[in-house]
């Protein structure tokens, strides 16, 4: 709000993502984060759980809700401290205090003996896609790269808000966050490829994996009208919104299916297309993405 200088009453809602919402992020997140900001107490907000996509589609639902014309100006946020909410947290603790586990007879019944983990996932994905474990160190270390590049250049500059670091005991030793520190500055091919395998015979390391980090971010989403009130220049415009499920065993084969769609029902190509983004959840992911779609990763 600060930034675009915008009347805050001007927010008529604001829809958080957050996968594990027990703890501090328990109890409706995305309204306890308004009561600590400067929002008047008027707006409204909820939390959402489309587990890893869920910020995702927090900016889904705010641009639907703008696009129906119930709304003009929506905050999409997405919030997650897996150091200060450990991940599992909330299947972990109830099923630890007798309250049960989400897999419910019906589901164990219609997947027998299966437990649902990205780990497998992402082997499973590595095979299916013929993906050694040498192109997947190669790929991680090429991530690294592009986000040190853009680091150094000044392009995350402008999306980054300086946090101020604070100690366990509450007191601040007066630095301040102002860069990813998931990025491996001194990563090297040799140092990726010596990380021990997650599975004994498997491909995939802790660094072709995604991390455990703490983070949060926001958009403004506005309907013409809701941008002439806010008086500010637009950042991009939304073309198409599109969501799938898939097999839940594989599971993060899903943006491959899910991007076909999305193009399908677009009626556009991946050569329409000048940038795109694809989750780095583990580097099969993005590697059988481009496999499939038959992208340009250079363009």
């Amino acid at each position: 709000m600060a930034r675009t200088g915008a009347d805050p009453a001007l927010v008529e809602d604001v829809i958080m993502g957050c996968v594990s919402q027990v703890g501090e992020q328990g109890i409706n997140i995305a309204r306890n984060a308004v009561l600590a900001s400067t929002l008047p107490e008027s707006v409204p907000a909820t939390a959402i759980d489309r587990q890893c996509g869920s910020s995702q589609q927090a900016l889904h639902f705010a641009a639907q809700a703008v696009m129906s014309g119930t709304m003009d100006v929506v905050i999409a946020a997405g919030v997650e401290s897996m150091t200060r909410v450990p991940m599992g947290t909330p299947i972990v603790l109830p099923f630890k205090n007798g309250l049960g586990t989400y897999m419910s007879p019906a589901m164990q019944q219609r997947y027998p003996g299966i437990e649902f983990s990205q780990f497998t996932g992402a082997e499973m994905m590595a095979r299916k896609y013929g993906l050694k474990k040498a192109h997947l160190d190669a790929y991680a270390l090429g991530s690294h790269q592009r986000a040190i590049a853009a680091t150094q250049a000044g392009l995350f500059d402008a999306e980054i808000v300086p946090v101020r670091a604070r100690m366990n005991d509450g007191t601040e030793p007066g630095d301040l966050h102002t860069r990813d520190e998931g990025i491996r500055f001194d990563a090297t091919l040799e140092s990726i490829a010596g990380v021990k395998l997650i599975a004994e015979g498997g491909r995939c390391t802790a660094a072709t994996a995604s991390q455990i980090c703490d983070g949060a971010a926001g958009l403004m989403v506005v309907s013409e009208r809701g941008l002439k009130s806010l008086g500010v220049k637009p950042l991009a415009r939304i073309h198409h919104l599109s969501v799938l499920g898939h097999d839940p065993v594989i599971m993060l084969e899903a943006p491959l299916p899910a991007t076909q769609r999305a193009l399908q029902k677009a009626g556009m190509k991946i050569d329409d297309i000048d940038l795109f983004e694809v989750n780095e959840a583990f580097a099969p992911v993005p590697l059988a993405w481009l496999q499939a779609l038959g992208a340009d990763p250079i363009a």
